[in-house]
């Protein structure tokens, strides 16, 4: 049995789902992958690994996403995630900066 702790009891006020690492190109401005977890109302779900197409469409449906970091085997929300648009493009970010490049804070990468 998991110890739920009360964040994660918020973790459905916090979002639909939070990421907690990243996978960037080679190029390091793109992320390719991220690793999401589910709020399921009184317990963050297991992480799965998300192609960037899968959580863009998930956004794109409404569903709502935050950084999380584990810190001492607790979940902590970090910032809101959105999809900003530049030159035609979608990108991940957790600021309103119109800069051609995704950026979730300084997640862990995996």
């Amino acid at each position: 049995m998991a110890f739920i702790t009360q964040e994660d009891r918020e973790m459905a006020k916090w979002a639909d789902y939070g990421i907690s690492a990243v996978r960037y190109d080679t190029n390091d401005e793109y992320i390719d992958q991220v690793k999401v977890h589910k709020g399921n109302g009184d317990s963050i779900g297991a992480g799965e690994t998300w192609s960037r197409k899968e959580a863009l469409s998930k956004m794109d449906d409404s569903k709502t996403f935050v950084t999380i970091l584990k810190n001492d085997g607790k979940w902590k929300k970090g910032e809101d995630v959105h999809i900003i648009m530049v030159e035609g493009r979608h990108f991940l970010r957790t600021d309103a900066n119109k800069k051609s490049k995704d950026n979730l804070e300084s997640l862990p990468r995996f």
